[in-house]
């Protein structure tokens, strides 16, 4: 009768295992992740200091406005700016999100036994995606139009 917990099976395999660990190969097959990563936080820190930046000079607008119309004009002003940022961090964000599927997908297909008979899926994969790409472009452009449009510009 098999007596083994999973932990002794997890144990096991491990120990039978260690030796073909190469952590050179394990290092670089990490690589892209870490490049990814690497990405994403680049893209987060640049949007950031965007957006820093914008509410600093809406504060430095604000200490000059002595009338009610001023203040409202700067308020409009302000979520303008603030409407045409996030729509750009938006498209920032998904830009980056799909252009990292497609290398996955290249990535896939370059490890896949059969690359090539891969290719056709993958070929299929990030037509899908940029499909999805354009038609997400395509909303947020409509949506910033209609914005545009409701406050009268």
């Amino acid at each position: 009768m098999f007596s083994n917990s999973p932990f002794e099976s997890i144990a096991k395999t491990m120990k039978e295992n260690a030796e073909k660990f190469n952590p050179a190969a394990s290092q670089e097959a990490f690589k892209p992740v870490m490049e990814q990563l690497k990405a994403w936080g680049d893209l987060a820190q640049k949007q950031t200091q965007v957006a820093q930046a914008a509410v600093a000079e809406t504060v430095e607008s604000f200490k000059s406005i002595k009338e009610p119309q001023a203040a409202f004009e700067a308020m409009k002003a302000s979520a303008e700016n603030g409407l045409a940022m996030a729509t750009k961090n938006l498209k920032d964000v998904t830009a980056l999100g799909f252009e990292q599927f497609h290398t996955s997908v290249d990535a896939l297909q370059k490890a896949h036994p059969a690359p090539e008979a891969f290719a056709t899926v993958g070929k299929e994969l990030k037509s899908a995606a940029s499909t999805m790409e354009a038609a997400m472009e395509s909303a947020m452009t409509a949506g910033a139009s209609a914005v545009k449009k409701a406050r009268g510009g």
